[in-house]
C-alpha cells in the first residue's frame, strides 16, 4: 500500500474483544425487538381486568415502541455526552424499574408510564448505543456482524412469547410483570461489556519528525468510529451533539421515507397474530407458539442475509435487496389476509419470518451505507424519531380498526400495502439518485471509486467530504479512551458533524 493508504492493524479490528460486544448488542437487541412483542400475550389478561379494549391495551406494546424509536436523538446526545457504557447501564435499570413497576399498576395510564414510557426509555438507552459501539468493532465484517446482532430479535421472541404464556398461566400477569422486570436486569451486565477497543499502531512519523497524535489533539466520538483530530493551536472546533445537516442528504431522505412508511403496517401483523389466532378459534399454547415459529425463521434469515450483503458483488446494491425483502413481506400480508386455519397461520409466520428477517438484517447496513459512519448516530437518531411517529399510527389504529370491525382481514391489507409500498419507493427513488448522480458533473464532493450507494450520497451532501486517506485511524484515536491512561470513554464527546466541521 501506499503512504497515503491505511496501514495493517490500522481500523476496527473486526475481531478479538468484538465477539464479546457482539454477544451483549445481540442481547440487547433481542430484548430491543422482542420484549414489546412478546408481552402481547398478558393482553387478554389485562382487557379482562381493566375492562379496556384492545386498542386501549395495544397502547402498552406502542407506547414501548415509541419510546424505543423515539427518543433516539436523546440517546445520541448522552451517548456523546457519556459514553456507550454509563448509558447503557442506566437504561438497563430503567426498563428492569419499568416493568416491576408496572406489575403494581391499578390503572391502564399507570401501565402506560410504567411498562410503556420507562421500560422503553429503558431499552431505548441500551440499544443504540450497542449499534454504534458495534461499529467501533466491525467494519469489513460489519454486514454480518449486523445480521448476527438482529438475529437477537427472533432468538428472544420466540423464547419470550412461551415464556410469557408460562408465566401468565402460573402467576397471573403481575407476576409475569414482575419476573420479567428481573430479567431485563441482564441489560445492565450487556453495557458493561461495552468498553472502546484498544489501541493499533502508533502512526510513523511524518516529514517533521513529530508522531500524529504527540500533538495536543481531541478524540471525536462519531458513533461508527472515533477519530483523533488535531485541534488547532488554542483553538477548539465547536462540537455538535446532534448533526441535522445529515437531514440534508439526498440518500438519507429516501432511506428516511421508507422507513417510515415500512414502520406504519410492518410490526401490526406480528402484534396482532396471537390474538388473530384466538378468536379463530386455536388454542392458547398454539396461538403463542406462532410467533415463536416467526422467531425460529426468523433466526436462519437474518444471519444468512447479512452473510450474503457482504459479499463483494452484492454490497453495493444493499438497498435494492433491502427494497425486495420489503415487497416479499408486503405481499405476504396480502396473500395470507384470509388465513384461518392453523396450517394456514403456520405457512404464513414461515414466510413473513423470512421476509422479516432479511428486512431485519439489513436496514441498518442500508443506513450507515447511505450515510457514512461518522455521521451514523446521528442519522440513527433521527431515522428512530421519524419511525416513533409510525409506531404510534400503525398499531394502535390497527386495534381500533378490529375493534369496530371486528374483523382482521382488513387489518393485513391495509399493512401489507403499506410495507409493499415502502419497498417499490426504495427501489424507485435509489434508482433516480443513481441516475442523477451519474448525470450530475463530478465535483469536489464526490470521491473516485466510490459505490453507487456513496455516489449517490455524496450527490446529495451539502458540503465535500474529505478523502478516506486524509483521516486517521479509528483505532489510533481509541488509544486515547484505553485503559493504559488517557481520559475516559464518558469523557469523549463525540462530533456526529464530523463531516460538516473537518471541511
Amino acid at each position: 500500500m501506499g503512504a497515503g493508504g491505511p496501514r495493517r492493524g490500522e481500523g476496527p479490528p473486526d475481531g478479538g474483544w468484538g465477539w464479546v460486544v457482539l454477544g451483549a448488542c445481540f442481547v440487547v437487541t433481542g430484548f430491543a425487538y422482542g420484549f414489546p412483542k412478546a408481552i402481547s400475550v398478558f393482553f387478554r389478561a389485562l382487557m379482562r381486568d381493566f375492562g379496556a379494549g384492545y386498542s386501549d391495551t395495544a397502547w402498552v406494546s406502542s407506547i414501548m415502541l415509541a419510546m424505543l424509536y423515539g427518543t433516539g436523538p436523546v440517546s445520541s446526545i448522552l451517548v456523546t455526552r457519556f459514553g456507550c457504557r454509563p448509558v447503557m447501564l442506566v437504561g438497563g435499570l430503567l426498563a428492569s424499574a419499568g416493568m416491576i413497576l408496572a406489575s403494581f399498576a391499578t390503572r391502564l395510564l399507570e401501565l402506560y408510564l410504567t411498562a410503556g414510557v420507562l421500560t422503553g426509555l429503558g431499552l431505548a438507552l441500551n440499544f443504540q448505543p450497542s449499534l454504534i459501539m458495534l461499529g467501533l468493532y466491525f467494519e469489513r465484517r460489519r454486514p454480518l456482524a449486523n445480521g448476527l446482532a438482529a438475529a437477537g430479535s427472533p432468538v428472544f421472541l420466540s423464547a419470550l412469547s412461551p415464556l410469557g404464556q408460562q408465566l401468565l398461566e402460573r402467576f397471573g400477569w403481575r407476576g409475569g410483570f414482575l419476573l420479567l422486570g428481573g430479567l431485563l436486569l441482564h441489560c445492565c451486565a450487556c453495557g458493561a461489556v461495552m468498553r472502546p477497543p484498544g489501541p493499533g499502531p502508533r502512526p510513523r512519523r511524518d516529514s517533521a519528525g513529530d508522531r500524529a497524535g504527540d500533538a495536543p489533539g481531541e478524540a471525536e466520538a462519531d458513533g461508527a468510529g472515533l477519530q483523533l483530530r488535531e485541534a488547532p493551536p488554542r483553538a477548539r472546533p465547536r462540537r455538535r451533539l446532534l448533526d441535522l445537516a445529515v437531514c440534508t442528504d439526498r440518500a438519507f431522505a429516501v432511506y428516511a421515507v421508507t422507513k417510515f412508511l415500512m414502520a406504519l403496517g410492518l410490526f401490526v401483523p406480528a402484534i396482532l397474530l396471537v390474538n388473530y389466532a384466538k378468536d379463530a378459534g386455536v388454542p392458547d399454547t398454539d396461538a403463542a407458539f406462532l410467533l415463536s415459529i416467526v422467531g425460529f425463521v426468523d433466526i436462519v434469515a437474518r444471519p444468512a442475509c447479512g452473510a450474503l450483503a457482504g459479499l463483494a458483488r452484492l454490497r453495493p446494491h444493499v438497498p435494492y435487496l433491502f427494497s425486495l425483502a420489503l415487497l416479499a413481506n408486503g405481499l405476504t400480508d396480502l396473500s395470507s389476509a384470509r388465513a384461518r386455519s392453523y396450517g394456514a397461520l403456520v405457512a404464513f409466520c414461515v414466510a413473513f419470518g423470512l421476509s422479516y428477517g432479511m428486512v431485519g438484517a439489513l436496514q441498518f447496513e442500508v443506513l450507515m451505507a447511505a450515510v457514512g459512519a461518522p455521521r451514523f448516530p446521528s442519522a440513527l437518531g433521527l431515522v428512530l424519531l421519524l419511525e416513533a411517529v409510525a409506531v404510534l399510527i400503525g398499531p394502535p389504529s390497527a386495534g381500533r380498526l378490529v375493534d369496530a370491525l371486528k374483523n382482521y382481514e382488513v387489518i393485513f391489507y391495509l399493512a401489507g400495502s403499506e410495507v409493499a409500498l415502502a419497498g417499490v419507493f426504495m427501489a424507485v427513488a435509489t434508482n433516480c439518485c443513481l441516475r442523477c448522480a451519474k448525470a450530475a458533473p463530478s465535483g469536489p464532493g464526490t470521491e473516485g471509486g466510490a459505490s453507487d450507494t456513496e455516489d449517490a450520497e455524496a450527490e446529495g451532501d451539502s458540503e465535500p467530504l474529505p478523502a478516506v486517506e486524509e483521516e486517521p485511524s479509528n483505532l489510533e484515536a481509541l488509544e486515547e479512551l484505553s485503559p493504559r491512561g488517557g481520559p475516559t470513554e464518558a469523557e469523549v464527546e463525540a462530533g456526529p458533524s464530523l463531516a460538516a466541521e473537518s471541511v
